[in-house]
């Protein structure tokens, strides 16, 4: 297995593993398909400055992990959040445990301090995976969001990754 970073010409593959949890979840709260030439934008847009990753076996791309912008305001910029997707058949073989390594490797090179995931409750594997990874719940977004005829809860989970220092550096763009 071969983790790289992400290029624009991996949207389709990474799409095809994305749109499941679009279509028939409540994982994203996305709930229209993009094409693939809007995610390659995405991909383009997002890894001007934070890292995009995707885990190939022999030459297919089977899952990816991205950071992105927690939140817009200067004093939020040393925090990100996370999301890793993997296929489903490569689901507990450690995909997603190497996606996130390497992903928090970055991003702590880059200078962040804190990384954020909101999971959609009930998601118990999710959940469970993320404090595996060293996430601890922070709190419940309480009937937040609405898809597949039901509100949802969403949980917080929060990751240090760097000291939080008085004169924090502002974090440096992810490498590409």
């Amino acid at each position: 297995m071969l983790i790289r970073n992400a290029i624009s010409s991996d949207a389709e593959a990474m799409l095809n593993i994305y749109k499941p949890f679009i279509e028939t979840t409540a994982t994203t709260f996305e709930t229209t398909v993009p094409s693939v030439e809007e995610f390659a934008e995405r991909i383009n847009i997002y890894t001007q400055k934070y890292p995009w990753l995707v885990a190939e076996d022999d030459e297919k791309v089977i899952g990816y992990a991205y950071a992105s912008k927690h939140r817009d305001r200067d004093a939020y910029q040393w925090c990100v959040e996370s999301s890793v997707y993997v296929m489903e058949q490569y689901h507990h073989t450690g995909i997603a445990k190497e996606l996130y390594s390497k992903l928090f490797g970055i991003l702590q090179e880059c200078g962040y301090v804190n990384v954020y995931a909101g999971i959609t409750l009930p998601n118990p594997k999710s959940y469970s995976f993320h404090t595996k990874m060293g996430f601890e719940p922070i709190g419940i977004y309480k009937n937040i969001g609405y898809k597949l005829g039901k509100w949802h809860d969403v949980a917080w989970l929060a990751k240090t990754i760097n000291q939080h220092s008085d004169d924090p550096a502002a974090p440096k763009k992810a490498q590409q």
